[in-house]
């Protein structure tokens, strides 16, 4: 029986937008935040372990209000990504994100309290039997409050962010889907939106892959003022945001959200940059056997073969849950599960938001995975992808919510794990050396992502925010920023570049996190390093793993490392033995086809 390619959001809130359970949910919740809002107010600093009774009374209120807005909030982001025109869903973001500021506004005046206590106390209270589990994050709210604002200017700043910068990172929506691009099929012009047109450039053939580039940059050019408005007053926002609370250094935040420190971001970049010498080889060599002088921006994700054969969802989904089975049972169940109960969203159809996401409902216990599926092998990597995701958040269930909070450069470990197991043993199990080389060739080109595209972002996002000290930048300012990234981080081996990727990728509008790009380098590194640990130690480390994934959400990546690796994450070795894997991947390639370039 063939799967479901459209996901049940019925089961939690049945009519979608317009259903009477959401709306009942959400006054009921924006009641208690209220509620919240007053009892935070009643708080003072505690001079007792006894009298902090009443700080326990709170959290447990909190933690039962911060799961609840992740409950709805991922509900409304299912809506907008499923059909960008649902403007009663787009109506209904806003009022979460309002209710999402005013329950922050509640939590920085509670860590003003935490702040307020001395720390003998502190020690005492958070060794209690009730409290000790949320010692971490507790640490880590007391800590960060102490490096911010005054609560009343931090709450200030959260409701101006509502219809200021969370109102221009949505605006990425609202231009998005005016986005239509022709496309030619079967003798016929059909108008794609910008996720369908986005699989087209990874169509298997040269002509279709150049021809819909060519006119993917021409649409996101004819919006590109409008980007780059949204653009400069996000990152306008945040560096008066910054300036007000005496940071100077744009990655402090992307830092602290992501628990780690800038010696193991220096210590994973320099590794990667020593690497690239090789990667360079590897486009090289696929540009001759691509019969090219060199890869354009499209050639690089280009599959070697030419066949236009899809692989069918059904299929995909079978052979996933293979792989994974071979690694955890239970990493398959949960997988199979998914599958089964339509928790996935897949369908190719107009009207749907670009890219993938997995999103979690901590309240109902459920996770939800969004993408179009095209039938690409990059599609059944993306389709892992969010699994692995997924997986992650399963693992959570049962922990205090507060402590399911894992940062996103961990989440992308969980994620990009999943892609390699299934990528490494398929490579393992081809059926001929072309299969092998076709699949260890979509393998490295994970490498080539996290090395070149994902480093492009990350030396562009910095650049620009350096720049944008100055005032604002013009769309054309911004392309030349773009294009100087993408030059130096591959190593200028290409023959075009993508202009206005700044323009078309979600992630540089994305509110909720600043930078959101190297974490995802991270992650495939540090998965990478994880999983030459799992070939070495064998079955038992699957139980290692979930270990590890479940203490995501109350370690730095230090720590985390550290405890269940023994490794030093700001020292290079441990990165450098994940580099050495993908390095032996292309060197197999380079091998494989010496005789065919």
């Amino acid at each position: 029986m063939a799967l479901q390619q459209t996901w049940d959001l019925d089961s939690i809130f049945p009519g979608g937008s317009s259903s009477p359970q959401l709306l009942s949910f959400l006054e009921t919740l924006e009641q208690d935040v209220q509620q919240l809002q007053q009892d935070v107010q009643a708080l003072s600093v505690p001079e007792t372990v006894e009298r902090a009774a009443s700080l326990e009374r709170f959290l447990e209120q909190f933690q039962s209000a911060y799961a609840r807005i992740r409950e709805v909030s991922a509900f409304v982001s299912c809506l907008t990504a499923q059909n960008v025109n649902d403007k009663k869903a787009v109506q209904l973001t806003g009022r979460v994100t309002s209710l999402s500021a005013t329950l922050q506004s509640v939590k920085n005046q509670f860590d003003n309290v935490l702040r307020g206590m001395n720390d003998e106390l502190w020690t005492a209270w958070t060794g209690t039997d009730k409290v000790s589990q949320l010692d971490f994050v507790l640490n880590e709210a007391r800590n960060l409050a102490k490096d911010k604002m005054s609560p009343e200017l931090e709450s200030l700043a959260l409701s101006l962010g509502v219809d200021g910068y969370h109102g221009w990172g949505e605006f990425y929506d609202t231009i998005v889907k005016k986005i239509q691009i022709p496309y030619e099929e079967d003798g016929k012009t059909v108008m794609l939106s910008a996720g369908q047109a986005f699989n087209r450039m990874h169509d298997p053939r040269r002509e279709v892959r150049q021809s819909m580039f060519e006119k993917w940059e021409q649409a996101w050019g004819d919006s590109a003022d409008y980007c780059a408005d949204t653009l400069n007053h996000l990152s306008g926002y945040r560096l008066k945001l910054y300036e007000n609370r005496g940071w100077d250094d744009v990655l402090k935040e992307p830092l602290a959200i992501g628990r780690m420190s800038r010696e193991t971001l220096d210590a994973m970049w320099a590794v990667i940059q020593d690497t690239k010498s090789v990667l360079v080889e590897y486009l090289n060599r696929k540009a001759k056997l691509l019969g090219l002088e060199g890869l354009s921006w499209t050639d690089v994700d280009a599959p070697l073969r030419t066949s236009a054969a899809k692989i069918s969802y059904d299929d995909a989904a079978v052979n996933i849950v293979e792989q994974f089975r071979k690694f955890s049972p239970r990493l398959a169940d949960f997988s199979q599960m998914a599958f089964d109960k339509s928790w996935i969203e897949v369908e190719d159809r107009p009207g749907k938001r670009p890219g993938g996401f997995c999103t979690s409902f901590p309240a109902s216990s459920q996770t939800r995975i969004f993408m179009t599926f095209g039938g690409t092998a990059s599609n059944v990597s993306t389709l892992a992808h969010e699994l692995g995701h997924a997986y992650h958040q399963h693992l959570m269930g049962g922990i205090p919510v507060l402590n399911q909070k894992y940062a996103m450069n961990v989440a992308e470990t969980a994620s990009t794990f999943a892609e390699m197991i299934v990528f490494d043993a398929m490579v393992k199990g081809a059926g001929s050396e072309e299969e092998k080389l076709a699949l260890l060739e979509e393998k490295i080109q994970n490498s080539v992502a996290f090395f070149m595209n994902i480093h492009a972002r990350f030396l562009f996002e910095t650049r620009f925010y350096d720049k944008r000290k100055s005032g604002l930048l013009s769309s054309e300012e911004i392309s030349e920023l773009m294009v100087e990234a993408q030059k130096e981080a591959y190593c200028d081996a290409l023959t075009s570049y993508h202009s206005h990727f700044w323009a078309s990728k979600l992630h540089f509008y994305i509110t909720g996190t600043p930078f959101y790009n190297f974490p995802y380098t991270f992650g495939y590194m540090f998965s990478t390093g994880l999983y030459v640990r799992a070939l070495e130690e064998g079955p038992t480390f699957a139980d290692k793993y979930d270990a590890l994934l479940q203490d995501t959400g109350v370690m730095s990546v230090e720590d985390l490392a550290k405890k269940h690796l023994d490794v030093d994450l700001t020292q290079r070795d441990f990165w450098q033995s994940a580099a050495d894997s993908c390095v032996s991947d292309i060197r197999q390639f380079l091998q494989m086809t010496e005789t065919l370039a």
